[in-house]
């Protein structure tokens, strides 16, 4: 059995995953250790820790116009499947002839990595200014109310849907570009006449607005933060046919040699190319005629969105119009010299043009076929957008994302997208070890829906005190350990040892951070200041074993082998 040292969530979520896989898809028998900080220079000891240093806090913050905690174990949760990707990564190069019997990765480079492209924008040299504010952020709440989320992937979707409910003309368009760069921004200011509207409309009249509007989609938010129905992470079903030739093992790192092709776009699925593409293998990106238009969206490192190259760097480009069938026998030809396939199209794309797993493992024998979706395997009449808020909003991570007493919303940090790709990952990296051990292979499901239920979260939403919050010192925030009592620091805060936690919170707002980590960790209490600032966190020496810099800084591969 692989063995899992860690302390935490991580641990448990690698072992759950790794118990799924049985067979010919069952890793090897390795040494996988997380621990928290990893080559982050700080003194980590838990999930609130790792949150506050590595900028998930100010980025699940941002919509409310402060840091704020994440209400699960998100960075832990990452960390157990890349200890899982990084076994299977190690049993597939043993298979190929390497002598690895240990994987290592932390909670720390987790959280990097899931902060990354917000990481990319603040550490751009490009002048353009990200405009973004907190405040008004959605879900909606209707007359009757029900909390709900809206998506439109389409500009004129938008117009329609609040042309239908009476919305002011003004209102929505000012209110289409955050709308639309929430995604990116991670909040959403928009205009209270938006609001003022969805309060003035039954939820029944919200939703024949949308179906009116058609690519429009709208949920009610769950307040119960289990998911509504347990379903794998991953997926993977056999496929027919044996593979005619062997991937040469090249280098050091894992899949060298292995190549993988992909059709993606957004977050989630050139994710799984990236994740695939720090082990080793050779990347080959099909863009449409022109490039992908994320190519162009600003703020731009060089001649590039540098939201797009946090995600794409390293992979080699190939424009193909796959709805034409000179395209789609060239997508064939590039999949007959790939051991991999990965796409995140709508439902029902890949057989409209021939290009599902049946059509290209007749190309490529033993071929790897990931989809990764929105919502397989729900069915539902009308299958709403497969977009991260409405995943959150449905799922009940959204809820599971605050405490009881506040209202639950999605988080406006991608946690799906990151997650739903690190899921992939780890399918496609299953099925490539089937296939260097049979020839054989696979087909991958995964989706947003099912990698939010990898996140562990109970029945009920608990309240927090002030303590478990991020904490106003004079000149930013910390955090203290988790379920810390305010005994433990009343004696080196200078208050009586039956001191409240509004007294502790009120007596930090009197001296600088430091000033109370270092009186904090005299008295062998560990207090984590928490960051505020993307760009300082790239710049801060401690980080520097973990962040690489090319026009941006960017998180190193999260996985040491040996």
């Amino acid at each position: 059995m692989t063995t899992t040292l860690t302390a935490d969530v991580a641990g448990l979520v690698a072992a759950e995953q790794l118990g799924a896989l049985s067979g010919e898809y069952a890793a090897d028998p390795l040494v996988s250790d997380v621990d928290w900080a990893g080559r982050v220079d700080l003194p980590l000891a838990d999930e609130l820790a790792v949150q506050a240093a590595c900028g998930i806090m100010h980025v699940h913050g941002r919509a409310a116009g402060r840091p704020q905690r994440l209400g699960v174990d998100y960075a832990s949760v990452l960390a157990g499947v890349l200890a899982v990707q990084g076994v299977l990564a190690a049993s597939i190069a043993r298979v190929r002839g390497a002598r690895l019997t240990a994987v290592r990765t932390s909670v720390a480079d987790a959280a990097l990595l899931a902060v990354q492209q917000y990481l990319a924008v603040a550490t751009t040299d490009d002048d353009w200014a990200e405009r973004w504010e907190p405040g008004g952020r959605p879900p909606f709440t209707s007359r009757d109310g029900v909390r709900f989320e809206v998506e439109t992937l389409y500009a004129e979707g938008w117009r329609r849907f609040w042309q239908e409910l009476g919305a002011d003309r003004e209102a929505v368009a000012e209110g289409w570009w955050p709308f639309q760069q929430r995604f990116a921004t991670a909040a959403g200011h928009l205009p209270e006449a938006l609001h003022a509207t969805a309060r003035n409309t039954d939820y029944e009249a919200v939703v024949a607005a949308a179906t009116a509007a058609v690519g429009v989609s709208v949920l009610p938010v769950r307040d119960v933060p289990s998911p509504p129905v347990e379903v794998p992470a991953c997926g993977l079903r056999p496929l027919p046919g044996t593979a005619t030739r062997e991937s040469e093992k090249r280098g050091e790192a894992p899949l060298d040699g292995l190549v993988v092709v992909e059709s993606t776009r957004r977050i989630q699925g050139p994710l799984v190319g990236h994740v695939l593409r720090l082990l080793g293998a050779e990347v080959i990106r099909v863009e449409p005629p022109g490039g992908d238009p994320m190519r162009g969206i600003p703020p731009m490192a060089g001649d590039c969105s540098v939201r797009f190259r946090a995600l794409n760097d390293g992979k080699r480009a190939v424009e193909v119009d796959i709805k034409s069938p000179a395209g789609q026998r060239e997508l064939r030809e590039l999949v007959a010299g790939a051991d991999a396939f990965v796409h995140n199209w709508a439902p029902g794309k890949a057989e409209q043009l021939g290009l599902d797993a049946e059509d290209l493992v007749r190309a490529s024998p033993g071929l790897t076929y990931a989809w990764a979706s929105g919502w397989e395997p729900l069915s539902w009449p009308e299958l709403p957008l497969g977009t991260d808020f409405l995943v959150q909003a449905h799922s009940g991570l959204g809820a599971a994302a605050y405490p009881g007493d506040e209202p639950s919303m999605p988080s406006l940090m991608t946690l799906t997208d990151i997650l739903g790709g690190m899921v992939c990952a780890q399918g496609v990296l299953a099925s490539l070890l089937r296939r260097v051990r049979t020839g054989r292979g696979s087909h991958v499901d995964s989706s947003l829906f099912s990698a939010s239920g990898v996140v562990p979260r109970g029945v009920h939403r608990p309240v927090w005190t002030v303590l478990d919050r991020p904490l106003r010192t004079a000149d930013g925030y910390l955090v203290l350990p988790r379920d810390m009592a305010p005994g433990d620091v009343a004696g080196p805060l200078g208050l009586a040892a039956g001191g409240t936690p509004g007294e502790v919170a009120a007596r930090l707002r009197d001296r600088p951070t430091e000033v109370w980590t270092e009186l904090l960790a005299d008295a062998g209490v560990v207090a984590t200041p928490v960051c505020t600032d993307l760009r300082a966190l790239a710049e801060d020496p401690r980080f520097e074993r973990a962040l690489g810099r090319t026009t941006h800084v960017h998180p190193l591969s999260p996985w040491e082998f040996s």
